[in-house]
Order: structure tokens, then C-alpha cells, then sequence
């Protein structure tokens, strides 16, 4: 068995493998990396396209849609390869992508997750949204990114290529050790999609591992391919899912405190919505909301399980103030603009 296995996740993506996966079997041709794909019970004909076009291709065939994050579950369970890279099914890889991390992982046992410099496939100037060249959390578990706060997103000028400890890095193009992946549990199933990465790397960071980006690495994300980007189901997982992140990872004595905080930031975002007319996202963050206390026995189970494994609660990575208040208030639209 290779030391990597390249696991993309599909369902009902015959088109974006048609695409994107010459490119990545193109580029990870090394006798030490296997591609797999684990198909989520597509109901198009993805199965006999990989079978007919990619016979050599391992395929895991999963019984159901298990989403993102259980799906990627019950197929890591199945492989014994050192290191996993989920690998999105709309991503572009480069010619010298697995190397600088692989190289990283072999020589510093203290990183234990990374991810390359991600940009838009269609913008290839610019970063791209989920990830760009390194994910961070502000106090209040806001997510943003070097090269990306908020929607601003920059153009990269190689002002973000040096190597870095980040928060976060993206399910988009996740490289971690497989042994950190099982013992942490993985991806959080509840999320089904949305924010599971970002909550797997703070059980991480919680438990005294470092994650890095690392730009040597360049891929290229087409981004929204599952869900578009103005979905309200989308906006519906990412308000449900950062509340479950929150209350599972914050330290005790941070978490009514935020948690507050939070609803009423989210109460100002639902009836913003309201007023603009847009009915479908206010009655996203509604059901996000009402999905959370429905599920606030399960959440305390397992921040109950979490709690005695967080070797370390204050993080260097994550922003001390408020990366909305900066962003709207201080106009601070780039990473270089912030202060940690």
C-alpha cells in the first residue's frame, strides 16, 4: 500500500470527473501515492465512466449518500495508506502538488495536517474562497483566510507564499496523517457538510498539533460544484454547523459567552435578510437555529467526550477581535490589513 492515498468524494459528478481527474492522475503518478474515488451512491452513470476511462483507479462504492463528511468517513476506514489527501472533485492539480507537503510531513512529525495555495479555477489570478493560501477563526468562529476575508477576495501577487501555521486548512485539498484523522474521529458526520473541516482541525489544534499551508503547493478549485455559493440549504449547514463547531471546541469558560454573542449576530443577519426580501435565507437561519437546540443534548455529549483530550485551548491562529467589525467598521479588506 502507497504512503498517500488521494481520496476525491463523488456524487452524481460524472462531468467533474470527466474534467478534473486527468489532471490529478496526470500529476500524482508517484509510487508512492494511490487515487481513489469514493462515490456516494451517484444515481448518474459516474460508476461505469471511472470503470471504462480509469480502470486502474481504486473505487469504493458507498451503499448511500452519506454526504461530505460521513462519506469520507466510511471510505478512510477502508484504506491504511500513512497519509490521506481529500481531494474535491471540481480541483485542478498542479505538476509539483503532493511533493512540498509530502516532503514536509516525512520530515516534521509535528505537523500533522496541511493544505496547498488554493485558487479559482475560473479567476486563476485571484485566491479562492474556501481556503486561499490559509485558513484562520476569528474569536466569535468566523472563518477567514490569507488572501480572503469574508467575500473580499485578493489577487494573488505571491504576497502570501511563505510557509505558515494556520487554523484551518480546506476540505477542498486536505492533506493529514492518517493516524490523527481515526484518532480524532474524523469528520464530523452531524455536519453532513460545511465548516466539518475547520471543526476537525480545532479538535486538532486543541489537541497540540500544528497545521500549515504550504504555497509550494498550487491547485486550482472550481468551488460551489455541490451547492451554489448563494444556496440557502448552504446558508442553512454553515449557520447550524458553526454553532455545533462552537459548541463543541470553545473553552468552558468562553462558551455561553459566544454562544450569546452569536445569536444575536445571527439574529441582525436573519433580519437583515427579512428586510431585503430574501424570505428563503431568513428561514435558513430559522431552521439552522432551531436544528442546533434540537440538537444541543447530542452537542453536549460530545464536547463532554472532547473536553478532557484539549491539551490547549489559546491559539496563536485564532484572531483575538472581530473580523466582521474590522471588515465593515475598520475597513480592513485584506489579510495584511490584520493584526493577530
Amino acid at each position: 500500500m502507497n504512503r498517500i492515498g488521494i481520496v476525491i468524494l463523488n456524487w452524481n459528478g460524472r462531468n467533474l470527473l470527466e474534467k478534473f481527474l486527468p489532471s490529478v492522475v496526470a500529476h500524482s503518478n508517484r509510487e508512492w501515492a494511490d487515487v481513489i474515488v469514493a462515490d456516494n451512491a451517484s444515481s448518474d452513470d459516474s460508476i461505469s465512466f471511472l470503470e471504462n476511462q480509469f480502470p486502474t483507479i481504486q473505487i469504493i462504492k458507498l451503499t448511500e449518500n452519506y454526504g461530505f463528511a460521513n462519506g469520507y468517513n466510511k471510505a478512510l476506514e477502508q484504506l491504511s495508506h500513512r497519509y490521506f489527501v481529500l481531494l474535491n472533485s471540481d480541483v485542478e492539480v498542479t505538476e509539483n502538488w503532493l511533493d512540498p507537503i509530502y516532503e514536509k510531513f516525512e520530515k516534521d512529525s509535528s505537523i500533522v495536517a496541511a493544505q496547498p495555495k488554493i485558487k479559482a479555477y475560473y479567476q486563476q489570478t485571484q485566491f479562492e474562497y474556501a481556503g486561499a493560501s490559509g485558513g484562520f477563526i476569528d474569536y466569535l468562529g468566523y472563518p477567514f483566510c490569507r488572501g480572503r476575508i469574508l467575500d473580499q477576495i485578493e489577487t494573488d501577487n505571491n504576497q502570501y507564499n511563505s510557509e505558515l501555521d494556520v487554523f484551518w486548512a480546506s476540505g477542498a485539498a486536505l492533506f493529514i496523517r492518517a493516524s490523527i484523522y481515526k484518532e480524532t474521529g474524523g469528520l464530523d458526520g452531524d455536519f453532513f457538510a460545511h465548516m466539518e473541516e475547520i471543526d476537525l482541525c480545532w479538535r486538532i489544534k486543541n489537541q497540540g498539533h500544528r497545521i500549515i499551508v504550504e504555497p509550494k503547493s498550487t491547485v486550482y478549485h472550481v468551488g460551489g460544484a455541490t451547492l451554489p455559493n448563494h444556496s440557502s440549504r448552504k446558508l442553512y449547514l454553515n449557520f447550524r454547523n458553526n454553532l455545533f463547531m462552537l459548541h463543541k471546541n470553545l473553552p468552558k469558560n468562553k462558551l455561553c459567552t459566544i454562544l450569546f454573542q452569536r445569536m444575536i449576530l445571527d439574529g441582525i443577519a436573519a433580519i437583515k435578510f427579512l428586510l431585503s426580501g430574501e424570505f428563503s435565507n431568513f428561514a435558513a437561519v430559522f431552521k439552522a437555529h432551531l436544528s442546533y437546540y434540537a440538537m444541543l443534548s447530542k452537542m453536549r455529549e460530545k464536547r463532554k467526550r472532547l473536553s478532557p483530550l484539549a491539551t490547549k485551548i489559546n491559539h496563536q491562529e485564532m484572531y483575538k477581535n472581530s473580523i466582521v467589525f474590522d471588515f465593515y467598521l475598520r475597513k480592513k479588506k485584506h489579510f495584511s490589513d490584520i493584526s493577530f
